[in-house]
């Protein structure tokens, strides 16, 4: 299939919550330089897709709230080709639409769904097995998902079991498993059959609308309606009309584990989804104590593998502290153990109980 029938969709309208504060409902993650290239993680996830799916064919679905950042770091976008939701529904109905308006354009269409806070650090193997995986299901009526081979027993990722074999680094999937407990995780580290679920779909355009339709209708319902609008000029004033009222649930819950028609690509592209502070410790420089800054000044003492994310012309002095996240963006600033980073969502949750959004 010619590369013009192959397009790009990067969800682009997470809040980051587990970057608090650093990370904030009006500049998340995806924004942030956080790795100090000059680039932030949405810059990067399109300028590593752009040797594969031509410009016009790269859609961005956020939130509308953050349509000026879009526009601002991207652009070169095509206006038409930036989805606004009106409101967080999760993955499948931000799929759902995405799919339905290349439909619209292109019915022979076959689509790459990647979110945009995702660091990649083998980028021509990343284009190696994007490109296989288009060709795969390009031939095949097949739902693809990338596995990423695990390296320690993580217990904040999705897990792939793979089924036989049917082609070169592509397996039928046996089954899939939500987050498990350490001991689990262990299991799955050990048994060599499980792979880290990457969050990264391949498919042509009209076999995930056939599945959306079999597995989520009542999310397939509200496109289908919008079948007329849709690729028109009446497309946002539907969306904004009928979007809010699509439940909220992911692809993988609302048709990867029901359907069987999914696969998985197993790759080797240095894949890190950068989801927590741990994450980004481990992909940043560090200093001969093991400590990580990100674009500030400190002086550390007796203090080893802390990771220092200070927003302003602020001097950071600690002593005596080690492996801990100190993150300071002006109205708010956490410090807080790496190993207890998984609370940090609850922390956000509590900010928001006791003081609305104020501080989020």
């Amino acid at each position: 299939m010619s590369n013009n029938h192959r397009y790009c969709v990067i969800m682009c309208g997470g809040i980051g919550s587990r970057f608090w504060p650093y990370s904030r409902t009006s500049l998340p993650k995806q924004f942030i330089d956080f790795l100090g290239t000059g680039r932030s993680l949405l810059q990067m996830s399109y300028d590593r897709i752009l040797p594969i799916v031509p410009k016009e064919n790269i859609i961005i679905v956020t939130n509308e709230a953050y349509a000026p950042l879009v526009r601002e770091q991207l652009p070169e976008i095509f206006e038409d080709n930036i989805l606004l939701e009106p409101a967080r529904r999760n993955t499948a109905p931000c799929i759902a639409w995405a799919a339905s308006h290349i439909a619209a354009k292109d019915p022979e269409a076959s689509m790459i769904v990647t979110p945009s806070d995702h660091l990649i650090t083998h980028e021509r193997e990343f284009e190696s097995c994007i490109v296989r995986g288009f060709e795969f299901v390009e031939s095949h009526s097949a739902l693809l998902t990338l596995g990423i081979a695990p390296t320690r027993p993580e217990t904040g990722y999705g897990y792939i079991q793979i089924g036989e074999p049917v082609e070169k680094d592509i397996n039928k999937v046996k089954t899939f498993t939500e987050k498990p407990d350490r001991e689990l995780a262990k299991v799955f580290l050990e048994s060599g059959e499980f792979f880290w679920n990457s969050g990264i779909f391949l498919w042509k355009v009209d076999t995930i609308r056939r599945a959306l339709q079999e597995h989520a209708p009542e999310i397939s319902a509200v496109f289908e309606e919008g079948r007329a609008e849709i690729g028109t000029p009446g497309e946002r004033d539907f969306i904004a009309k009928h979007f809010p009222g699509c439940m909220s649930i992911s692809i993988d819950f609302a048709v990867m584990e029901k359907a069987n028609n999914v696969y998985v690509e197993t790759v080797h592209f240095g894949w890190n989804d950068l989801g927590t502070w741990s994450a980004l410790y481990d992909q940043s420089p560090k200093n001969k104590d093991a400590n990580v800054t990100q674009n500030c000044s400190v002086l550390a003492y007796n203090s080893t593998g802390n990771i220092f994310a200070v927003r302003g012309d602020k001097l950071v002095v600690v002593d005596g502290l080690h492996d801990y996240i100190v993150s300071d963006a002006g109205d708010v600033l956490l410090i807080c153990p790496k190993s207890e980073e998984q609370r940090i969502k609850q922390m956000v949750n509590d900010a928001k109980l006791s003081f609305g959004d104020k501080y989020l």
